[in-house]
């Protein structure tokens, strides 16, 4: 049930997306979402669960082996002791949302410039490849799990993955033209902030499913009280980080910025994710109220600095990512400033370094950038054939 909560994300990011674009480019950032969902499924099934979870020779390489073996029988539950409490294809299921969140990241750093094929390329990369061998890490009991990082539901393994994948898309990318024309920050804005919010909303939702269902199990009163408390940190800290960036956006540009505040809600829902048993509900608060604040303070200094994120995913799901992980330190007795960087830090290096490569390769290839003229004409046509808005466009 909660894997089903957390498919439902991907029609969020799907909004939230398609919201912030312009409307000559929403027909093919649907398509990346959905294509990129199914494209996460049959990598997953085919190679990634089992590099994720299959075991390896040792802690920091994993096994490489095809399909999903056959579920546990009762014999096996039974001679467990205990150890084997769900499904294999219900943690199978439930994982697989999780590799397709991490590329919905990428999807809207990348938009109204990347060719289609070339991020579909990509996305068979990452779901199969990349994201598995730093899940394995963690998650499959590799090195950083030995080391003592701790990361619940996945700041780090699932949205700091996706931010660093997306950010060496960006810098390879370039930004859209006339972004800086002239030395200057043109704003650029989407063209349906109705169905972004919606799609926001879509999104808090889901995530209870994505940090509820990180619990895994709900066999008595001491586990249903644990994922109690999980969801009401995952939602108190969402909305201490809309209102949070919120605020912060009234004061610094003098008016109440919706996109701030859809984002402050994300980035709060992204930090609390590291670990949302353990804090009181009011830390959590403060936990997502200190992302909201960051994601409004890194999408400028991200956009001065010249990198093009036209939805905030890497200020969101990067830098609120890291927050999440060393707030750990300090509502987790286990916590170790040592361990959750070098967690950071082997997460950011794998995603970041092999994403590029493998960027480089696809431009190599077969390009990543649409024509100038295809980008100003928009991404719809050029790429799908397709207008969304058929009845508003010029002929």
């Amino acid at each position: 049930m909660t894997g089903a909560l957390v498919m439902w994300m991907a029609a969020g990011f799907t909004m939230l997306e398609s919201g912030l674009v312009r409307s000559k480019n929403t027909v093919e950032i649907l398509t990346k979402n959905v294509a990129l969902y199914a494209i996460a499924c049959i990598m997953y099934m085919l190679v990634g669960y089992n590099i994720m979870y299959g075991g390896g020779p040792n802690s920091l390489i994993p096994g490489l082996g095809f399909l999903l073996g056959a579920d546990h029988t009762v014999t096996e539950v039974l001679q467990s002791g205990g150890k084997v409490y769900y499904s294999a294809m219900a943690d199978f299921f439930f994982q697989v949302v999780f590799v397709a969140t991490a590329m919905s990241i990428v999807s809207g750093a990348v938009a109204e410039r990347m060719k289609l094929w070339s991020f579909l390329a990509f996305a068979v990369v990452l779901t199969g490849f990349i994201y598995p061998v730093q899940g394995y890490w963690k998650w499959g009991k590799g090195f950083l799990d030995a080391l003592g990082f701790l990361d619940f539901a996945g700041s780090g393994v699932v949205h700091l993955c996706g931010a660093s994948a997306a950010l060496a898309g960006v810098l390879l990318l370039g930004p859209r033209k006339g972004k800086y024309a002239g030395g200057r920050i043109k704003a650029i804005p989407g063209a349906n902030l109705p169905l972004a919010a919606l799609g926001t909303l879509v999104l808090w939702l889901g995530w209870f499913g994505f940090n509820g269902g990180s619990e895994l199990k709900i066999s008595n009163i001491t586990e249903a009280n644990a994922v109690a408390m999980v969801f009401v940190n995952t939602n108190t800290a969402a909305a201490g980080g809309l209102v949070a960036a919120l605020i912060l956006s009234r004061f610094w540009f003098g008016k109440a910025d919706l996109t701030m505040a859809l984002n402050g809600a994300l980035a709060g829902l992204v930090a609390i994710t590291a670990e949302p048993l353990t804090p009181s509900p009011l830390v959590a608060t403060l936990i997502g109220a200190i992302a909201g604040l960051l994601v409004v303070a890194a999408i400028i200094f991200i956009d001065k600095a010249k990198i093009d994120d036209p939805v905030g995913a890497i200020s969101v799901h990067g830098v609120c990512g890291i927050w999440g992980l060393l707030a750990v330190v300090f509502t987790n007795p286990k916590g170790s400033l040592i361990a959750q960087l070098a967690g950071i830090g082997t997460i950011f290096a794998w995603c970041f370094g092999t994403s590029f490569i493998v960027w480089m390769i696809i431009k190599a290839v077969m390009g990543v950038r649409v024509s100038e003229e295809e980008e100003m004409e928009g991404v719809d046509v050029a790429e799908c054939g397709l207008a969304a808005y058929p009845e508003f466009t010029k002929e």
